[in-house]
């Protein structure tokens, strides 16, 4: 099994390898000098660290050239790697225990972000937690989605509460707090439709789920994650601003960085909004849903090892 590092060097490898190729083997041994600085500011920008941190990472390898022309590309993969260490300090987010029962997180997002798998592997990860998990495959807008949960639930041995395509979503979670009431459960993951954050109706939707939450626990739901699609670059970082506007986000989960090499898209939500970002979507498989971790990501970005 591979080890946390490895899982994330190896989701993050297209954003590794957009980095290496741009630079040439900065990250070697050769030395840095003008031409290789301009390679890994654009190798930056490409992989949507924003102008900040691209700016921030590299005054500080310029400083340390400044002081010893002999720097190496390691060297500045290790100034790089501690830039976003500190640029990142407090994202992590950490899931406190089930309080009550049960505990609501709501995932929401646009669709294609990833909501629907990622309620399915979160679950399976709070289960092997020992945790136990009830499904609300709230999502009766697309015809697909409650049979894509129905059968991930399957696969995982999950609970789930669902009704028909077109139901109405505030009922299911209605029905899906009980039933996870009534069974002792210690949380409630609510997959919400796919919609767009530009869409005053379908936002509205998501308030009539809350709402209706808020009549069987008034704290609920405890938790709204953006699910966001992490190869949309700073796109994502417009979708946190407006559903965190609208609704009132806790965090942010970051999904599909296997296949892409924008996997700079999460420092920009963390700089502007503040919001903790809890898990990474590295890959196709339940266990590929890992919490965040900042050492693992600022090493894996610069291919470092810890």
């Amino acid at each position: 099994m591979l080890s946390l590092f490895k899982k994330f060097k190896a989701g993050l490898a297209k954003t590794v390898s957009a980095i290496a190729e741009k630079t040439h083997g900065l990250f070697g041994g050769r030395r840095i000098d003008a031409a290789s600085l301009d390679e890994l500011e654009e190798a930056l920008y490409t992989a949507d660290f924003g102008v900040e941190t691209t700016a921030e990472i590299l005054e500080e390898i310029k400083k340390a050239y400044g002081r010893d022309k002999e720097l190496q590309g390691r060297e500045a993969a290790a100034i790089g790697a501690a830039v976003l260490r500190r640029v990142l300090a407090g994202s992590e987010g950490a899931l406190p225990p089930a309080a009550g029962s049960p505990t609501v997180i709501a995932l929401i997002g646009v669709n294609g972000s990833g909501k629907t798998t990622t309620a399915a592997k979160l679950g399976w990860r709070l289960a092997q937690e020992g945790k136990t998990v009830t499904l609300a495959a709230c999502d009766t807008f697309r015809a697909a989605a409650v049979e894509q949960l129905k059968t991930w639930a399957q696969r995982l041995n999950l609970e789930i509460v669902a009704s028909q395509t077109g139901a109405d979503a505030a009922a299911v979670a209605f029905d899906a707090w009980k039933a996870a009431r009534a069974r002792g459960r210690d949380y409630l993951l609510v997959d919400t439709a796919g919609r767009l954050h530009t869409k005053s109706n379908l936002m509205e939707e998501l308030v009539k789920i809350r709402r209706v939450l808020q009549k069987n626990d008034p704290a609920a739901p405890h938790h709204s994650w953006l699910v966001v699609d992490g190869s949309l670059g700073s796109n994502s970082l417009e979708q946190a601003r407006v559903f965190h506007q609208s609704f009132g986000l806790t965090g942010v989960i970051v999904t599909k960085l296997d296949g892409t090499s924008r996997g700079g898209a999460l420092v920009g939500i963390w700089r502007q909004l503040k919001l903790p970002i809890y898990f990474l979507g590295l890959g196709e498989q339940a266990e590929d849903l890992q919490p965040f971790s900042v050492e693992n990501y600022a090493e894996a970005v610069f291919g470092l090892e810890p």
